[in-house]
């Protein structure tokens, strides 16, 4: 259903069952939830969909090994199966990730446990090996039935040395472990909304639209494209703003305090000597100031984080040039030899994790569990989502499913614990056929022949991406919910974070959104001045 259809029909049937407000990876994995339930769902967002919190990801599916010295077993437990999930149901889009941590010490962080317990320690101990180890036996523990990724594994120096040759001299061991790689966590979340209203007209999505204000039992929403407001009244809200949680709910009359979140930074790298440095390997380790940090591969480029910094605006998050600088001082921890320039910087984005309030003395304490806060405005229980990683969203939007099908009187009757997602549906069928070899069948998996059909007549390659055709454009723009030209730069592809853009590319595909979409030549210039504004302010790129 296309999006004016879609605001129609708020018109008609104003009083869906529940409103989810916050179209990140909790939101959206609850709706994909209720849809498959059938609930009658509307989920709305101010933005884009995947546009805030969620999409400044550090691309990891993972169960958070050091949330163990926390205490926090339970979640790690959870995550982990969920991380084998993740690359079991969507494998076009999260693949294991040979993940590797340099280790400069034997014994050390062995009481980092028990004196955070006693809340004695503000910074913990440099991880050494022998807690690693210990980790590592764990978290394989923790999924070992399921044979997803293979178990840890523990290098001396020299070994390490070999495969890794620049690595710095003073790395005594690296443990090797998998977790999971999400390619692209945007294209991850379009296919859950976009599965979600596949289940039928009881589930509908809508971006760039916002919650204007809430009265007794009566929401009104405003289309942030014309300023026309629709009135609902949904028997349940779902608050999932992430690090905007706080505000929505001040629409809604809660003064609650549940948000504390810390901004996260990275920078994607075009960097040759250092993408060949980590091979096909994650290095995930602990900086001089005990701050988890990562240098990821990511195609042929080179992803680096991420900052933990308490941040009261997440409107304002921006990657700084004090964090730039600290990412190169890490990358210096563990590869000394690597020279780095700052033009080599070819994306910048930053977002904060919507962490609950907390009163931890340093923001790594901070957990990152999910709960669920209930309140009420009138009639109306409104169920605010606090916490959470991407890892685990399926597991918080089960449990969030599970309440609110309790609240209205309903059973389940659908699970996702091993359902397909989007283009991971006869993955392995397709795969095995010549559309399997193709470019499409690696960004959209089995929605690659979907997505083939629009090539007919519109196969041209575009003159400044010829990796991509007018068809592949079209379907994105009659399936996907694109409104702007940054939803498809930014958000339905890679092309921005990859560095691959120039002024024709940006051009080129205004020129065709504007034929697909019937932009004038206004709008469409418009759309350019945006989209350049956005890539400059928000992602360091200055030289379109």
């Amino acid at each position: 259903m296309d999006r004016q259809k879609t605001l129609q029909t708020l018109q008609t049937n104003p009083n869906p069952e529940v409103l989810i407000v916050g179209a990140g990876i909790n939101g959206a994995g609850t709706f994909r939830d209720l849809a498959l339930n059938g609930v009658e769902v509307l989920i709305i967002d101010r933005a884009d969909f995947c546009s805030g919190a969620s999409a400044a990801s550090s691309h990891m599916a993972h169960g958070g090994i050091r949330y163990l010295e926390n205490g926090e077993f339970r979640l790690v437990r959870e995550a982990v199966g969920e991380r084998n999930r993740m690359i079991e149901n969507a494998p076009h889009l999260v693949r294991p990730l040979p993940t590797t941590i340099p280790i400069f010490k034997i014994w050390s962080g062995l009481l980092n446990a028990p004196l955070k317990f006693l809340g004695v320690l503000e910074k913990p101990s440099e991880r050494g090996a022998l807690v690693i180890k210990i980790g590592l036996m764990l978290y394989d523990a923790y999924t070992a039935s399921q044979g997803t990724v293979p178990r840890h594994k523990f290098d001396g120096r020299d070994t390490s040395r070999k495969s890794f040759p620049q690595l710095n001299p003073a790395v005594r061991y690296t443990a090797t472990y998998y977790d999971g790689a999400i390619l692209s966590p945007e294209r991850y979340l379009i296919e859950l909304i976009l599965d979600a209203e596949a289940e039928g007209p009881h589930a509908r999505a809508l971006n760039y639209v916002s919650l204007h204000h809430y009265d007794i039992n009566r929401a009104v929403l405003k289309d942030e494209l014309t300023g026309q407001s629709y009135e609902i009244s949904p028997r349940l809200i779902i608050n999932a703003a992430g690090p905007w949680i706080d505000q929505v709910n001040s629409e809604l009359g809660i003064s609650q305090h549940y948000i504390g979140g810390t901004k996260g930074s990275h920078l994607v790298l075009d960097h040759p000597d250092l993408r060949a440095a980590i091979g096909d390997h994650e290095f995930f380790f602990e900086n001089k100031d005990g701050r988890i940090v990562l240098i990821f591969p990511h195609f042929d480029k080179v992803l680096v984080g991420t900052s933990d910094i308490p941040i009261e605006d997440p409107d304002l998050a921006r990657c700084t040039d004090q964090e730039v600088e600290y990412f190169f001082e890490m990358i210096g921890h563990v590869f000394p030899e690597i020279q780095l320039e700052r033009d080599q910087i070819v994306f910048r984005f930053s977002g904060v994790r919507p962490l609950e309030h907390s009163q931890a003395k340093t923001t790594g304490q901070i957990t990152r569990d999910h709960s669920i806060k209930e309140d009420r405005f009138g009639d109306t229980p409104v169920y605010s989502l606090v916490g959470g990683k991407w890892t685990s969203y399926r597991a918080f939007a089960e449990l969030t499913t599970d309440r609110v099908l309790s609240f209205l009187g309903k059973s389940r009757i659908g699970d996702t614990s091993h359902l397909a997602i989007g283009g991971g549906v006869d993955y392995a069928a397709v795969k095995s056929t010549p559309l399997g070899s193709t470019p499409l069948f690696e960004r959209y998996g089995s929605r690659a022949r979907e997505v083939s059909t629009y090539q007919d007549g519109e196969g041209t390659p575009l003159e400044h991406y010829p990796g991509m055709t007018r068809g592949e454009i079209a379907y994105l723009c009659a399936q996907e919910h694109i409104v702007h030209l940054d939803d498809l730069i930014l958000r339905r592809t890679l092309i921005a974070l990859l560095g691959q853009l120039n002024p024709g590319l940006v051009d080129e595909m205004a020129g065709i959104l504007a034929e697909f979409l019937n932009w004038s030549a206004e709008e469409k210039t418009a759309e350019v001045e945006r989209t350049l504004a956005i890539l400059q302010d928000q992602h360091g790129i200055k030289t379109l």
